[in-house]
């Protein structure tokens, strides 16, 4: 028997972030995201029209089949036009997705693990990539030569900042022999920064 898992019990351990994608979507054109790793944090449907979610965990496909559960969970938390759309996929994100190439305008990586090197393909030209150092995607981000840093997230509690200016204040190294990507990869960890924050977006050429 597959244990019950909602949004609303998740947001006990996580956190509320629907104001982060509040955040995001009023900065940046976004209509459809992709977010691998999700489990079952609902929050970007709060604030973005078409949101597709990929997990392995059978809690999770259990939770996102169920039509009547997703609606009830989403009722009256959605900003208009917001979570027109909520496609599930069952898989595991390091293969290939049934997702076309080019088609997310978001590509979310926040405690997911190296979301942005395996799904970058599912992310249009110009598209936003939001991911936190818990498993060094950010720091890897940073190192890209594609992407650029147009905002850090700060949190506190369930309330969500985005900082874009100065923003070489961020990803600066405590040490810079850690800004080796073969080194983050092995370790599966961000690197350290003289300055913090929650999250990152970058823009992807």
């Amino acid at each position: 028997m597959v244990k019950r898992a909602t949004w609303s019990q998740y947001q006990g351990s996580i956190g509320d972030r629907s104001g982060l994608f509040a955040a995001v979507a009023d900065t940046w054109p976004i209509e459809q995201a992709l977010y691998p790793g999700s489990y079952v944090d609902l929050s970007p449907s709060t604030a973005i029209s078409s949101v597709t979610y990929v997990d392995t965990d059978a809690r999770a496909t259990r939770f996102f089949a169920d039509d009547a559960l997703l609606g009830s969970e989403l009722a009256g938390r959605t900003r208009p036009g917001a979570g027109q759309q909520v496609h599930y996929v069952s898989a595991d994100y390091t293969q290939p997705l049934d997702v076309p190439d080019e088609s997310a305008d978001l590509l979310i990586s926040l405690f997911a693990g190296l979301v942005f090197e395996h799904c970058r393909r599912y992310l249009r030209p110009g598209g936003w990539l939001l991911a936190n150092t818990s498993h060094g995607d950010a720091s890897l981000a940073a190192l890209d030569p594609t992407t650029r840093l147009v905002a850090a997230v700060h949190q506190q509690a369930d309330r969500y900042r985005l900082d874009v200016d100065e923003l070489d204040r961020y990803l600066v190294p405590k040490r810079p022999d850690a800004a080796d990507p073969d080194k983050i990869r092995a370790s599966g960890r961000g690197i350290a920064y003289t300055k913090t924050a929650f999250a990152y977006v970058f823009q992807v050429d």
